[in-house]
């Protein structure tokens, strides 16, 4: 049995995990019928409220022939009156995988230590593997040779941000970001990350300057300032001041650059409407390709030989 709770998790076979993905999302002959998860119940667990998650995630399951059970944060006992390690073990009991949307990493590492059945990480305050699965699911689609590829972030070092570097120096893109001093990405993630890169050849870079970052990029990415919990965080935006991705900032990109965003954006503050509403914004793609990452993901963790028959049907090896 397998977790995700960094993209780094699926290290081995995360190329392999994308393409699928990608095959999956334009079959329209063996898709329909493929049902791995035929008579499985995933449980979903909520701490946070969530749009694309939530969904991506039911209709996906849906999809995949299995049955998903939302499980709001008002819903349960957890954290309240059951500690994360009693759910855990009851949970088991009764489903064949959990995946948990919640705000401490430590939470979900001890679901996973306590459960007996695949738990993936819908989001903590530290990571964010499927989103960073989708994430390079989308720039595959733009991209088809992912070397040398260069990603610039834009705006604080975090959770989204520590997940897509794993990812893009996994496959071999480069990583540069630019983020307010005080705002950098956890040491310990950098130094995974580059030990990776390391191995693939990627190169990483952080900075302090934003057109730095995205001069020659071919992909500029953002996400909110403020996150979800941060709201009482006024002060915070201050120190965001010039890091907008605008017209102005996308200039110094390829121009055929993407831009990309996890969502839901505080338009006019990390990002402009011209930038976000252009054509080559590809956030809306990015949405859509959680859910069919997430179906790669959760057919390879909960049934590995369904997810290898599909492979070897498409010569995925």
């Amino acid at each position: 049995m397998s977790n995700l709770l960094s993209i780094d998790d699926l290290k081995d076979d995360l190329e392999n995990i994308i393409s699928w993905a990608i095959t999956f999302k334009q079959d329209s002959e063996v898709a329909p019928e493929f049902t791995p998860l035929d008579g499985l119940t995933i449980a979903s667990i909520y701490e946070k409220p969530s749009t694309r998650t939530r969904v991506s995630f039911e209709v996906g399951i849906n999809k995949l022939g299995g049955n998903p059970l939302t499980l709001l944060k008002g819903d349960i006992q957890l954290g309240k009156s059951e500690t994360v390690a009693d759910t855990a073990q009851v949970l088991s009991r009764y489903i064949s995988a959990i995946t948990y949307r919640c705000f401490a990493h430590s939470d979900v590492n001890e679901l996973a230590n306590n459960s007996s059945v695949p738990v993936i990480n819908a989001l903590s305050d530290k990571h964010h593997p499927c989103q960073a699965a989708a994430d390079l699911m989308t720039i595959k689609e733009k991209f088809a040779d992912l070397k040398g590829v260069k990603i610039a972030w834009v705006g604080d070092g975090n959770n989204v941000l520590h997940d897509l570097m794993l990812a893009g120096a996994i496959l071999g893109c480069d990583i540069h970001w630019a983020v307010p001093k005080g705002y950098e990405p956890d040491d310990d993630v950098v130094e995974r990350a580059q030990e990776i890169a390391d191995e693939s050849g990627s190169i990483l870079l952080q900075t302090h300057d934003p057109v730095e970052a995205v001069t020659d990029a071919d992909v500029i990415y953002t996400d909110v300032f403020v996150s979800m919990g941060e709201e009482n965080l006024s002060d915070k935006m201050d120190n965001f001041d010039g890091f907008q991705v605008n017209d102005e900032l996308v200039s110094h990109a390829k121009e055929e650059y993407i831009f990309m965003h996890c969502l839901p954006a505080h338009r006019g503050e990390e990002v402009s409407d011209s930038v976000i509403d252009s054509s080559n914004s590809v956030v809306f793609d990015q949405a859509e390709n959680r859910m069919w990452a997430q179906m790669s993901i959760l057919t390879y963790l909960v049934d590995r030989q369904a997810w290898d028959t599909y492979a070897e049907l498409l010569e995925y090896d």
